[in-house]
């Protein structure tokens, strides 16, 4: 049967009643997780399950394995750990939103120049975290033009390089310690050698070289910073945890 009209009609005790499948619809109540604008699931779910494990895999490596072993720092092993995973799903969660990859770069700016007031990052302790938000910036917001095999390459090729620096080449760990020197007397240029048997004597290491910082001819002090090689020595705050 046709109906020229999408309508339904009723006749009930005489009286006819139009009934719109249309209107009805559209009254239908929603469901609390409508109301919320809630998912449930979609096929990105696995998307991230997969990305999540390469960045792990990959972050747990460099952490782990390539710098933990080195520094015996285990403040900074929390602390990349939780910038990396965060930075990835904030990366993961704002890709959706279909944001171009000026945002990657903008977070990678802005975790990347983070400094603790209290405690300053040294140069390769900052140099870690560049790499980790680094890859985890990567390994969240690599599209469908990048394979798989190129985003391994990619992890990989990182992981070997810094390998190679730590284990290979720079295999000796120049190590640097800040001191309060009284001695004034020995900070002048002529007596560097004085200065540096002196240090050696009172520290008990075996210091590569000094500079000489602020001078303090109020209370006859000078801020020194020696530098040592942390592998040759008995103390090290290098390998403090």
């Amino acid at each position: 049967m046709l109906l020229d009209l999408i309508s339904l009609t009723t006749d009930i005790g005489g009286a006819t009643t139009i009934i719109d499948p249309i209107a009805n619809v559209a009254n239908k109540p929603e469901t609390w997780t409508e109301t919320l604008d809630l998912t449930w699931f979609d096929k990105d779910f696995y998307k991230l399950v997969f990305r999540l494990i390469i960045n792990l895999v990959f972050i747990t490596i460099i952490i782990r394995y390539l710098y933990y072993p080195i520094t015996k720092r285990k403040d900074y092993l929390f602390t990349y750990y939780l910038i990396g995973m965060i930075t990835f799903f904030l990366c993961f969660g704002l890709k959706k939103l279909d944001i171009d990859t000026g945002m990657g770069l903008g977070l990678f700016a802005i975790f990347g120049i983070i400094r603790y007031r209290t405690n300053p990052i040294d140069i390769k302790e900052m140099t870690y975290l560049f790499l980790i938000i680094g890859l985890s910036v990567f390994n969240s917001l690599a599209s469908n033009k990048i394979s798989v095999a190129e985003m391994g390459l990619i992890n990989t090729s990182v992981v070997v390089l810094t390998y190679g620096l730590e284990y290979l080449w720079l295999v000796k760990h120049l190590t640097r310690k800040t001191i309060i020197y009284e001695r004034i007397d020995l900070i002048v240029p002529d007596k560097y050698d004085d200065m540096l048997a002196d240090l050696e004597k009172r520290t008990g290491l075996s210091i590569n070289r000094f500079d000489i910082g602020k001078i303090n001819f109020l209370d006859d002090t000078a801020q020194v910073r020696i530098y040592y090689y942390a592998e040759e020595q008995a103390l090290s705050d290098y390998h403090s945890s």
